[in-house]
């Protein structure tokens, strides 16, 4: 009897335990959890994003993505990235519940003619997924594969957007397997980014208003080709020639003075003073020297010389913030590229790597590069507007004089270890790059216009802000300018034109063409830049996302080496040594009893 017991008893509590586990895997495969242990949390869902899901009130239709990501033949590496893809959608809809829908799809499924259709239908002339061409190796020989690293996404019954999850190939230079681990990391990291961006991108059904102000000479069309292409997705951009129309801007909540020339006309620095009392936004790109920099590069040296008074700088001042007439001149820089020279790069501290803040536009972003920028500074004294700057200099920088002489033999007078100011540890140091101004204004024109004006209810005059504002000054006009080719379309008769290649707002030419490594955060930088202006701030959290990768101290591995042998192999084996001989201490002292 006493066996019998025994026996049914082992057999109830094998019975429970197998219940259970199989009852855990049903739960799990119903209910998706993950804990996120890590300490900067980078994988859970951003608070922005839980807030855009949450509100099931902005969607008017279920989304649906397809992620053409799938199949037998999927590289390890990739595979990792497709999983990460799922968790995350995962994740969404366990906020969105049925308000966002996934399928995984097999490019490769059906007939030959049937994928070639649906290749182009994903390609899309260019405009659509690229596709990504890997070279591997598998069982000893070298194998290609044609992936389609993106998705599609449906709202309300057609197909409105997509979305590259990975980079395409270049013709004829395909990714090989080896390289792709940093490309997935830096894909997995900006996941969060490029899903959200896509969606919220697609449910918008009313788009701001963003206007470049023209006929001042300020930056033209195609040389702000580029930074339309970032900004056109999320809101509508026009083109603005005030011409003393006080209705001008009526329509715009964001305004962008891009490098103008000439002055203003005091009726057309009214309209945009007007525009900033209603609550508009105001982003300002200016530079007040210039100078030959061909003539630099031949020569070794040059005069800068001032700029006009646009009439825009005094009524920035009245808003908080002044532009000088002078360069910051940092150690934290990038060379600059003579060919004549015997030395083809040598220091130069006007290209200045801007030092991002805690602000949210530059909280995380990569070093912002701005060539011969000028310094921002905080003037007045008004409790209803707040000052901050958003990008600044390092410690160890300084500033020219006014309209300084520009000579490449600068960096000769500081030697090896260039030191800028009397204290390069000194935060005091710091120059502001980028000046924000927010709040409420008095307008620029409250004590210069006639009180019969003023005075007059038709001409809706307001002295003072009737809601927020915002005014971003950046002390570098060329900063957002894009290079650009131009070709002649003989069919109309018209001239195209595209920007160059190399995309200058995150990489330098001369750098490329050197084939030195390098990578500028001024896009990311100008995304936030945008968003904060606008009051999108909904993906700007997502971007500035603080994730540590902690580098192994190869010294410190190196000095204690023998002890992460012994923790790693040596106790591990003790421990089975030791199980085995209690195991087998206990199994002789049982059947010796028998």
């Amino acid at each position: 009897m006493g066996n019998n017991k025994k026996k049914i008893y082992s057999w109830s509590f094998f019975l429970i335990l197998l219940g259970v586990l199989v009852l855990i895997n049903i739960i799990a495969s119903i209910v998706y959890k993950r804990f996120d242990m890590t300490e900067d949390k980078r994988y859970s869902l951003a608070p922005s994003t839980v807030r855009f899901l949450e509100k099931s009130d902005k969607f008017k239709s279920r989304l649906f993505l397809k992620i053409y990501l799938e199949g037998d033949n999927l590289p390890a590496e990739i595979r990792q990235f497709r999983n990460a893809v799922e968790d995350k959608l995962k994740e969404f809809k366990e906020v969105a519940g049925e308000n966002i829908e996934y399928e995984f799809i097999d490019p490769y499924e059906g007939t030959k003619q049937e994928q070639q259709e649906l290749f182009q239908q994903l390609f899309a002339k260019g405009k659509g997924i690229l596709p990504m061409d890997i070279v591997y190796s598998k069982d000893g020989e070298q194998r290609q594969i044609l992936l389609w690293p993106g998705a599609t996404i449906t709202y309300g019954g057609s197909t409105v957007q997509t979305i590259q999850l990975l980079p395409g190939s270049r013709t004829g230079q395909p990714f090989h397997i080896n390289d792709l681990t940093q490309v997935i990391q830096n894909s997995i990291n900006n996941l969060e980014y490029m899903l959200i961006s896509s969606l919220r991108r697609v449910i918008r059904e009313k788009k701001p208003t963003i206007a470049f102000i023209h006929g001042h000479g300020e930056l033209k069309f195609q040389e702000t080709q580029r930074i339309r292409a970032l900004m056109s997705p999320y809101y509508n951009i026009e083109d603005i020639t005030l011409n003393d129309s006080i209705h001008a801007l009526d329509n715009a909540q964001g305004v962008i003075i891009a490098r103008p020339r000439t002055p203003y006309t005091f009726k057309d620095l009214y309209i945009i003073d007007q525009f900033l009392m209603k609550g508009g936004r105001l982003m300002c790109f200016l530079d007040r020297l210039h100078f030959s920099e061909d003539t630099l590069k031949k020569t070794g040296m040059t005069h800068t010389m001032r700029y006009r008074k646009l009439g825009v700088e005094g009524m920035l001042f009245d808003y908080g913030l002044k532009i000088n007439d002078n360069f910051v001149m940092d150690v934290n820089s990038i060379p600059i590229r003579i060919p004549t020279a015997k030395q083809a790069l040598i220091p130069w501290f006007y290209y200045v790597l801007g030092t991002p803040t805690s602000h949210p536009i530059s909280r995380n972003v990569e070093p912002v590069l701005l060539k011969y920028t000028h310094e921002i500074q905080f003037v007045g004294n008004n409790d209803s507007i707040a000052l901050s700057p958003v990008l600044t200099s390092s410690t160890n920088s300084a500033v020219s004089g006014l309209a300084p002489l520009l000579n490449l033999s600068l960096y000769k007078n500081y030697g090896k270890n260039p030191v800028l100011a009397p204290d390069p540890e000194s935060e005091s140091n710091k120059r502001c790059l980028v000046g924000l101004s927010e709040g409420f204004y008095k307008s620029h024109f409250r004590n210069r216009i006639v009180d019969e004006f003023a005075k007059n209810p038709d001409a809706h005059f307001l002295e003072k802000s009737v809601r927020e504002g915002k005014v971003l000054l950046v002390g570098n006009g060329r900063w957002i300018m894009n290079k650009y080719d131009s070709m002649l379309d003989p069919v109309i008769n018209e001239w195209r034109y595209r920007p160059d290649p190399i995309n200058d707002l995150q990489f330098d030419r001369d750098l490329v063409e050197m084939k030195i490594p390098h990578f500028f955060g001024n896009q990311e930088f100008f995304q936030n830049l945008v968003d904060y202006m606008m009051g999108d701030n909904s993906v700007l959290d997502i971007r500035s996302r603080q994730i540590e990768i902690n580098r192994i101290d190869k010294e410190k591995v190196k000095a204690k080496s023998n002890f992460y042998r012994i923790l790693n192999i040596g106790i591990p084996i003790l421990f089975v040594i030791i199980l085995a001989f209690v195991f087998a201490y206990f199994r002789k002292k049982k059947y010796t009893q028998n």
